[in-house]
């Protein structure tokens, strides 16, 4: 599904990643994780066509991506959900919904009420009345009904409560088991969620992958957690 080979990111020139290999395949779910300015957003971005790149090879869903403008790259089905999440505050839940649903998207107005029953519960209420939980839902939610083939998550449940979080980390498992094919590419600073949702897992360290691992493997890599996620040792 995507496909990245020795992919360089620049801000101006400010050279951020580096030589970035990865591989997200259809259906599978792929957390990327690192520390605080490793370069995890700008790798989002850059997917997504948001920042200067240069690589060897950038396919997505067997085509070429690499210098299309970013509107095509999303109508293509690479979706990235911010982490400033850009809900619409002036419409209702619905109408950021249906704003951005697409006919052919397999997850539609019901299916984002069914994985986030809240949204259903405050459907008629403004995006500017939603707690920090409540619009990251509907973030998600929305990215659904954008028909992704592959959908990118930056930070999905950063500084959330421990209730919400959950209630995310079940949506995504119900979205990894619905077998659409649907692909995700996590970026989180709660190991446990990433570990929760995702297979695989690659680890930014300065603008570079320095490790990659199944979740079984990394779970069990006490060393590699402490090096270069900064997990403590229980």
């Amino acid at each position: 599904m995507l496909d990245v080979e020795a992919l360089d990111a620049f801000y101006g020139k400010s050279h951020v990643l580096e030589q970035v290999t990865l591989t997200v395949g259809t259906g599978e779910m792929v957390g990327l994780l690192g520390r605080n300015g490793a370069g995890k957003t700008t790798a989002l971005r850059a997917f997504a066509g948001l920042v200067t790149v240069r690589a060897a090879r950038l396919v997505f869903d067997g085509g070429a991506i690499l210098g299309r403008p970013t509107d095509r790259i999303s109508r293509a089905g690479l979706v990235l959900v911010p982490d400033y999440r850009g809900v619409l505050a002036g419409l209702t839940v619905e109408e950021n919904l249906q704003i951005a649903a697409r006919k052919k998207s397999p997850f539609g107005l019901e299916d984002a009420y069914r994985l986030f029953p809240r949204l259903k519960q405050r459907r008629a209420n403004s995006g500017a009345a939603l707690s920090g939980g409540e619009q990251q839902m509907l973030a998600i939610a929305r990215g659904l009904m954008c028909h992704p083939k592959l959908l990118m998550l930056d930070e999905p449940t950063e500084g959330l409560a421990p209730i919400i979080v959950d209630e995310i980390v079940d949506a995504l498992k119900l979205v990894r088991d619905r077998g659409t094919g649907l692909s995700v590419l996590i970026v989180d600073q709660n190991l446990d969620v990433c570990l929760a949702i995702a297979g695989r897992h690659y680890i930014l360290e300065q603008g570079r992958i320095v490790h990659a691992a199944t979740s079984a493997e990394l779970a069990k890599a006490v060393d590699i957690q402490q090096r270069f996620l900064g997990v403590d040792a229980a």
